[in-house]
């Protein structure tokens, strides 16, 4: 029975994180997952994808305890340019076909402000995960017209795409490459409670 009772501790401590907890669903019609890319060395392409589904859920009395999960269709990136978007789908950048989905899992929250946070998270493209660090600034919970809880959240970063095996390039003739290294991260979350 002892044996027992020491399994128990582990689990009624999880709960106990969990209890303040509260599940906020991302608002895909007031959501923007946004990039920006240099584009030969002159100019950024800015794209996003149009297809994120996810869930936070949020501790109001420790932040840092909350968890955020998403998942986004690789397939829904719109740059404005459909045969950019193709090569962008292609094994070349994302292989949609063989890697269909994103995903983010944050696995640490830290308070660097008021509703300032440093989410640190496991973010897969491919099949490559690397942990990333994203700035996050959080409003508090509102009432809309209709009733419902809401609130935003701001996400910013960079990540390397050549981490994640999105390695294709030209080089121009006067130097440079036709695709830059470093990916901006430029998202906005409507969250519904």
């Amino acid at each position: 029975m002892h044996a027992r009772s020491l399994l128990l501790v582990p689990a009624l401590a999880l709960f106990a994180n969990l209890v303040h907890a509260e599940e906020w669903a991302i608002d895909a019609a007031h959501t923007r997952v946004g990039f920006t890319v240099p584009h030969m060395v002159v100019s950024d392409v800015e794209g996003r994808f149009h297809d994120v589904k996810g869930k936070v859920d949020i501790d109001d009395k420790d932040p840092t305890k909350s968890v955020v999960e998403i998942t986004i269709q690789a397939g829904s990136v719109d740059t404005a340019n459909a045969d950019r978007d193709k090569h962008l789908k292609s094994p070349d950048f994302f292989d949609v076909a063989k890697f269909p989905t994103i995903t983010f899992k944050s696995t640490k929250i830290s308070k660097v402000g008021k509703n300032k946070y440093k989410v640190t998270g496991d973010l897969t493209i491919r099949d490559v995960t690397k942990s990333v660090v994203l700035d996050v600034e959080a409003s508090d919970a509102i009432q809309n017209p209709w009733g419902k809880q809401v609130r935003g959240v701001k996400v910013a970063g960079k990540v390397n795409r050549h981490d994640f095996g999105l390695n294709w390039n030209k080089t121009l003739d006067k130097g440079g490459v036709l695709v830059g290294d470093i990916v901006t991260l430029d998202v906005q979350f409507e969250l519904d409670k």
